[in-house]
């Protein structure tokens, strides 16, 4: 099983923001505050590239704070969707439309 760090399944330590952070590594995250920015249309700095994953007590991205999945996961008291007996539903489902590995983590977490 892998060990994930965010609620939805996806790989936090392959996540590019999480690498930066783990190696504090500035020249990092400005390059990505850059191409986030223009991805996301958001006003990104280097300051905002640091997350040690969505579900761990350490500094998170902020876009964490506003995620429903997470709100979610949270609120039900669980570590992620896997261990929800609804999913997936219409509050994950945007993200695995974009990251499909997303979902297969957790559907292997559950055994499916």
């Amino acid at each position: 099983m892998t060990k994930i760090l965010s609620a939805c399944g996806l790989d936090c330590p392959g996540c590019e923001c999480f690498v930066a952070t783990r190696d504090n590594n500035d020249e990092q995250r400005r390059d990505i505050a850059v191409r986030w920015s223009k991805t996301y249309e958001a006003e990104l700095t280097a300051q905002d590239i640091n997350c040690e994953g969505c579900m761990s007590k350490g500094v998170r991205f902020g876009w964490c704070s506003q995620c429903p999945i997470r709100a979610c996961v949270v609120g039900k008291g669980y570590a992620s969707c896997a261990e929800c007996a609804d999913f997936p539903c219409a509050t994950n489902s945007f993200i695995y439309e974009h990251v499909p590995s997303a979902k297969a983590t957790i559907e292997s977490m559950r055994g499916n």
